[in-house]
């Protein structure tokens, strides 16, 4: 969660909304990204999606499967769904988003078995504190 901090002070020196996100594998770190939709002109470049599709590139396979995302702030629904097509395995994010979060924020799509009926969701959610340590586990669901 530290590093995804940085990259969300990074975000803010861009001028974008103050988001960074890391995907991890057994410790590893496979990709890292925040918030760039205004330097990109792209409104799909959330950190999180910057994160994951480093990740893909660095295992060269769309499928995160087992893999941890770490973002600083609750995920919304375009990256909520990105996560259950990558197979993400586990979510932890700092602050919720009572705007446009899709884990608990406006909507829980974790915990919704009709959004992703082939069990694609995360098997779990969790809060971070602020200085890393995983407060509560929100949700605990099946993954194939």
């Amino acid at each position: 969660m530290r590093r995804a901090l940085e990259l969300a002070q990074r975000a803010q020196a861009e001028g974008e909304v103050p988001v960074g996100a890391v995907v991890a594998l057994e410790e590893k770190i496979l990709g890292e990204g925040w918030n760039r939709p205004i330097a990109a002109s792209d409104p799909t470049a959330h950190a999180e999606i910057q994160a994951m599709r480093a990740a893909s590139c660095a295992l060269s396979n769309y499928r995160l499967t087992g893999a941890t995302l770490y973002v600083t702030l609750e995920p919304c629904v375009m990256c909520a769904g990105a996560m259950f097509h990558a197979r993400i395995g586990r979510v932890v994010f700092g602050a919720s988003d009572p705007k446009t979060g899709a884990a608990g924020g406006i909507v829980d799509l974790f915990k919704n078995e009709n959004y992703c009926p082939n069990d694609c969701s995360p098997r779990s959610v969790a809060r971070a504190t602020r200085d890393g340590r995983v407060r509560e586990t929100l949700t605990v669901g099946k993954m194939t």
